[in-house]
Formats: C-alpha cells, structure tokens, sequence
C-alpha cells in the first residue's frame, strides 16, 4: 500500500493500490471535495473520483500506460497533466487558489444561495483566507483592507464602516442571519461591529446599496453579513478532533494577540469552541507628515491623576497616542446536529467583552488653555448572543429550503467621563435585551421561477440609568439619563416576497417587496433635569419598500445589470429621544416629530470577465435620500441654549430635511497571469443637501486600494498600496466642520501607505506570517476620524493547526 503516493517508475499494472492526494500549493493544507478525472491516450474519460477530507482518493487499478489526468475544484484553479508526469511527482498534486472566484456564489441578496452573476445587486465578498493573510487587528479592520468600504475612527478601539456615504445606524451589521442593529444605535459614528471576532469569520459579505426588502430598517447604505465558522462532522463513527491556534504580535500598537479553536466532530454531532484575547498599547503614529502641517495629529499632552489632582503633562513622544490602548476577549460556542441529510441545529453562543476604551477625541480636546477633560471612556463593550437555527432541505409543497433563527442578544454600554479639575465623575449605562425570530425559505417554481419569501419579529428593551461619583469620597448623586429613564420598548414586523426569473440563458429578471411595521414608545419618568413637554413618546411606523432588477449577459463574458430599489428606516431611541452633547458646547434633545426617512436608488453595473483571468466591473449609482434625519439647531421651551454638564450649550435636535441625494460609483480591476495577480478597487461618493444647498456629511473623499499578489508553493506575497484623495474645506457638512478641529484648516489631507504581507509554510501544520504596513511611516488620519492611523507597522504572526 502507498500513501498518499505511487513510486516513480513502477509500471501501473505492477500497482495494487496507487493513493492520489491533493494539497493548496501555499498551506499545503488537504483539499478535500476535489474532483479527479481520469482519461485514457485517446481523452476518453475513463472514471471521475473526489479527494476525502484528507485530500485523497484511491486510484482504480491497473492504470493505463498513457493518459491523462485532470484536478478540479471550484475555489482552486484547474491542473491538467499526463499520468507519466503524475507518477514522477508521485501522484501528488498541488492546486493554487483562485485570488478571484468566476463562479462565486453569495447569500447576502436573499438569505439562500444564489450565483453572483445572476442577481443585480453589488457584493463584495472577504474569505476566511484572505483574512488570515490580511491579519487584521478587529472586523472594522477586516472591513477596510478589502479597499471598498470606509472606515471612520475616533479612537482604537472602534471603527464605523461607511457604505456609499451612509454610516452608523444607517447601514446594517448582521451576524450569522441575526440583526446587530438595536435601538440605541446612533447616528453619528458607530463602534459596534468590534464586538466581531475576526478571528472566527468564515466569509463576510458586503452589499452595497438599499437592502430593507429582505432585511428591513437601517439598511440604507448596505448590508455586512458576517459568517461564522460552522462546525464541521466527522460522517463516520471516527471523531474528527482539529485544533487552531494562532499568536501575534504587532510594534504600531505592541498588539499581542492569542487566538485557539477546537473542532469535535463526530457522525451527526459537531462542537466548536474558540477563544480569542487581544492586548493594545496606546498606538504610535507616522512620522512623514505634509510639510505644510508638521505637527497635524501630535498629540502634545495627556492627563494624570497625582496626589489626587489632575495634572496636564507634556508628551515627550507627540507620535504615540496616549491613552488609546485597551484589551478585548472573544469567545464562540457551536453546538451542530445533524439527524440526516434533510435537516440541521444550530446552537450559537458568542460573547465579547473589553476593557475600558479610552475615546481619545475627547481626551484631546482643550478648554480655556488646558485639556477639556480628565477622564472619557466607554466601560467594558459587552455582547453577549444565543441563537437558535433549524434548516431543513427538503422539496416539499411550500419550500426547498427553510431556515428559522430564533435569537436573544444583551448588550451593555458604559459611558463615563470626568471634566479636567473636577471630582465628580458621570457614568451613563444603557442594557438592552433584544429578541428576534427569523423565518425564511425559498422555493423553485415551474417556468424557471424561484420566490424566496420570510417573516421577521424583532423587540428591543431599553433601560437606561445614570449617576455621578466623586472619585474622593466615593458619594453618588443623580444624573441625567442619555436615554429615557422610564425604560423603552422598540419592536419590529414584517413580511417579505423576493422573486426570480430566468427570462432566458441571457435575461434574468429579480423583484421583490417588503411590508415593515414599527413601532416605538419611550416613557420619562424623572423630569428633575429637563422639564420636558412630554412624558412619553410613542411612534408607529409602515413602510412598503421594493426592487425591481434585471441582469443581461449579452455575449460571452459580459455582463449588464441594472438595479432600482427603495430603503426605509424607522427612527430609532437615539434619534427620538437621546440627550447628549454631539461636542462641547451643542446639546442634542428629543424630538417626539420625527419620521422615517426613505431612499431611492438606481443603479447599473458593466462587467466584463476573459476566461479565468480577468475580470473588470464599473457600478454607478444615484440616489434620492427623502426625509434625511439631520442635526439642526432646534429650541427647547422656547430656549435656544440650556446647561449641560456644567457647560451653556446650544440647543440641536435630529429632524427631517426635506431631501438629498448621493450619487458615485466604484471601479473593480481584477487579473491573474500564472501565479501573479493584480486587483485594484477605486470608490467615489458626492452628496448633498437639496433643501440647503450644501454637502452632506459623512461623505468620504475618493479612495481605493491596490495589491499584486504573487503565489508559489509554501509562499504567498502581497505588495499594496491604499489611498484617500484630500477632503477640502468646501466640501464639509455645516454639520462636519467638528471634525475640523482632528483635521487641517483646508480639510482632511490626502494620504496613501505602501504595504508589504508574507506568508510562509514550514509545513502543513505552521505557518509564518510577516508584514510591514505602512512602510514610508507616512502621517494620516482618514477623512472624519479623531484617531490617527498606525505609523510604520511590523508584524509577526505563528499559526499552527492539528
């Protein structure tokens, strides 16, 4: 018995038994599900087989003299040869991934399966090699280094994705089919999606553009449906026991990160567990900054606390950051059962919890010649969820395939802070609970029709509560509540169609339709700090929202979809009823008059795609933003400014502006020649207020990203370079000029990095990673971030797998 192998030479007939096993050329991992075909001289195809989990298969036996051999599979590119080079190399082939699948396939555009080609909306989607690789440090990060999606920062331990100038809860976060979004997630810049561990995201899909007919409110801007890694089985009475692990270590940030996960698989039965730890030193940024600003993003002085006063040093070192630095924890349970081929359960269990996160915004701010406050940061961010997920995969009247997702997440955010020079320390906290059922499936009908079709119940309880603390004496005292103290209650209903049509081989036409109910009430119990006018504020909500696509491949290799559909969101708890300072000196205050604001969009994508090896797409899109909640300056009780934390500020509140629109597009270059490829994504976005004639914000400047990438065996390489164009002065938000004060007085100044990533093979069990981000130690800060980026950045990771 060979294995694994046949010897080189020894004459086919002579073989009793020849084993064929198949590897990726980078990982040497074992690639399983891959199809060997066996042809004779004459190219008649004598048997097809498929590689087991261990990447092999047993060859039929005696083997002709001439022949050829064929491996296929569908994430790896395909490798022809003869059966005399297959007995030189010992019948041991090595495949290389495709860096861009022609067949991919999403989930994000309804739920189920679908090929990328054949739906008209716009997705992007990250693979769990590509973020191994990439190495990043949290799923924000994971977000920006795909070059489409931008990132906002106010402090490290954050980071608010922008899809086409929407941001915060005016994009959807989704993890494994259940909502993210709650009803205290705010409008400005939204930290949340770090509660992600990167570590076990199997895919992550990103639709751009309106996505409310199968996911409903928020999902303005897109969708960012993060998969987890799904426990894997055994099929046989033998367990299937895999462990990961990984360590890394960065010198930006001196990150120090420790991840481990353990498979149990056996015949119906899979359990997987991981842990993930992550330890952040305040980060240093880049040296190289525009000769015009030297001294743009120094950070000149920080705050201590000595013999119980506050004291304002200098910072010896104006490129680190102090203060930024914070610790996080991940852990993942899955439990799967497997009865049979017809049905499956799904226990999800994911906790995430951090340190206190310094917001280094604030931290940096002055006042009256001295820093503004002596502490702010967000307490520990503690995610906890539990689903539930059935499958079922049977042909049966209704549906082919049918999920249900039962969920129960609790949330927990601490905000406390405390004025330079002054005892008295606030602390707000807001817990949520949130319930939701999910209940999808999908149905092909006669005439090349399929509908997938669901229902959707979602309920967010609200409670939250304040007090101030002086940090001598330890006494409390009352404080206001961010929130309405009362508690709150939001809750979402809905029903949603979504059809297909493959017209022909050349026409497939999509639509569907949704029908939201939502509805809001807020109670204020204690009106000692604010007399409000009201007592309670209840919102009820309808919405109809649609699409309406189709997709034309008029020739081999082109592709044209044209794309048009509507987005709802209903205002949220913190758009309704939220008192906050958006900066010192402005004070935001409920306003019960709120509507949802609604958008429509049009959309249409070239492609065109040569063989295995190319692939370009150009996707432009306009949209009308109707309803758009803004922050103005507003009164209250007939006051236009009030006192807030000690401080006269001016009265604002979120309202309706009449309308706006925001229109870009975004390039997408992709080739592969031999074992090099070349990708490039470039992004531009305009928007503005048509009521005031000015920009809106939360628009980001033209940026992009670059990479060649180079692959042999054990060795993969990147080379890349990232971008943002200058954000002028003159296309800032009234409402953006804030950020100003983190940016230069002609705006935020273009920037671009140059990075290097290596990965090396010791063998099918360990790998080695190096990277160097951020090679010229260029300065930058991307547009609307109060944060600098990591200045020169040397990475090391070790992965191991059993």
């Amino acid at each position: 018995m060979i294995w694994g192998w046949g010897i080189p030479g020894l004459q086919a007939q002579q073989q009793a038994t020849v084993y064929l096993s198949v590897q990726d050329i980078i990982d040497l991992a074992a690639v399983s599900g891959a199809e060997v075909q066996l042809f004779d001289a004459e190219g008649k195809l004598l048997e097809k087989l498929s590689t087991d989990e261990r990447g092999r298969c047993k060859l039929p036996g005696p083997l002709p003299a001439q022949g050829r051999i064929s491996v296929l599979h569908a994430d790896y590119l395909p490798l022809h040869t003869t059966l005399a080079e297959a007995r030189q190399q010992y019948f041991r082939f090595f495949l290389e991934s495709k860096t861009y699948n022609m067949e991919e396939v999403v989930f994000t555009a309804n739920k189920f399966q679908e090929k990328k080609e054949d739906i008209p909306f716009q997705i992007e989607v990250i693979n769990a090699k590509t973020i191994a690789f990439q190495n990043p440090q949290t799923s924000a990060d994971l977000l920006m280094q795909q070059g489409s999606v931008f990132v906002q920062k106010s402090q490290q331990g954050g980071g608010s994705p922008n899809l086409r100038g929407f941001e915060a809860n005016k994009v959807l976060i989704v993890i494994d089919g259940v909502r993210m979004n709650n009803a205290i997630y705010r409008s400005g810049h939204l930290q949340n999606v770090i509660t992600i561990d990167p570590n076990m995201v199997e895919r992550t899909e990103v639709m751009f553009g309106p996505g409310s007919v199968i996911y409903g409110s928020d999902a303005l801007g897109g969708v960012m449906h993060f998969y987890s890694r799904k426990p894997e089985l055994s099929g046989t009475d033998k367990p299937k026991i895999m462990l990961n692990t990984f360590g890394r270590f960065a010198t930006a940030n001196r990150e120090k990160t420790f991840h481990a996960d353990l498979n149990v698989g056996l015949k119906k039965w899979g359990f997987l567990s991981s842990f993930s730890f992550s330890d952040f030193d305040d980060l240093r940024v880049g040296n190289v900054r525009p000769k015009k600003y030297p001294d743009f993003g120094k950070r000149f002085h920080y705050q201590l606390r000595e013999n119980g006063q506050d004291v304002m040093k200098e910072n010896d070192r104006p490129n680190l950051q102090r203060f930024s630095g914070y610790s996080q924890y991940d852990f993942t349970q899955k439990v799967l059962f497997a009865p049979g081929e017809q049905a499956t359960h799904t226990l999800n269990i994911q906790y995430s919890t951090s340190s206190n996160i310094p917001r280094f915004d604030r931290l940096s701010q002055y006042r009256a010649g001295r820093l503004r406050y002596a502490e702010w940061h967000y307490g520990p961010q503690k995610r906890f969820m539990g689903s539930y997920r059935l499958k079922l995969f049977s042909q049966r009247a209704f549906y082919d395939q049918f999920s249900l997702t039962a969920a129960y997440q609790s949330i927990e955010e601490r905000r406390i802070s405390r004025d330079f020079g002054n005892e008295w320390q606030n602390n707000r906290i807001e817990q949520l609970d949130i319930l939701s059922l999910n209940l999808d499936a999908i149905k092909e009908l006669p005439g090349r029709h399929e509908l997938a079709y669901g229902l959707e119940g979602v309920w967010n309880g609200v409670a939250s509560s304040a007090f101030a603390r002086n940090i001598d004496s330890g006494e409390r005292r009352p404080l206001d509540t961010r929130y309405p103290d009362g508690g709150s209650d939001m809750r979402f209903l809905a029903a949603y169609f979504s059809h297909r049509w493959e017209l022909s081989e050349q026409w497939i036409l999509t639509d569907g339709f949704r029908l939201s109910d939502v509805g809001l009430v807020a109670r204020f119990k204690d009106t000692t700090f604010y007399a409000f006018p009201f007592h309670r504020i209840d919102q009820q909500a309808r919405a109809l929202s649609g699409n309406l696509g189709l997709v034309f491949k008029p020739a081999e290799g082109w592709r044209l979809s044209l794309l048009a559909s509507t987005g709802f969101r209903a205002p949220n708890l913190d758009d309704v009823a939220k008192v906050f300072d958006s900066q010192p000196g402005n004070v935001v205050v409920p306003n019960p008059q709120l509507k949802p604001e609604y958008t429509y969009n049009a959309e249409a994508t070239l492609g065109k795609q040569v063989g295995d090896w190319f692939k370009m797409e150009l996707t432009g899109f306009y949209t009308l933003y109707d309803n758009a909640i803004v922050v103005r300056p507003y009164t209250f009780n007939g006051q236009d400014s009030i006192w807030y934390d000690g401080q006269l500020s001016r009265v604002q509140a979120n309202v309706n502006a009449r309308q706006a629109f925001i229109t870009g597009f975004n390039i997408n270059f992709w080739a592969e020649i031999q074992r090099w490829s070349f990708m490039h994504t470039l992004s531009y976005t305009y928007g503005q207020d048509l009521s005031s004639q000015v920009p809106l914000d939360h628009i980001p400047p033209l940026f992009g990203r670059g990479e060649l990438r180079y692959k042999a065996k054990r060795i993969e390489s990147a080379l890349s370079v990232a971008y943002n164009a200058w954000k002028r002065l003159n296309r800032f938000s009234p409402r953006d000029l804030n950020n100003l004060a983190f940016a230069t007085p002609e705006g935020n100044p273009a920037w671009w990095t140059l990075n290097l990533h290596l990965s090396y093979a010791l063998s099918s069990r360990f790998k080695l990673q190096l990277a160097v981000e951020n090679i010229l130690d260029h300065h930058y800060r991307p547009y609307a971030s109060r944060f600098s980026a990591p200045g020169r950045n040397v990475l090391l990771a070790v992965r191991a797998k059993f």
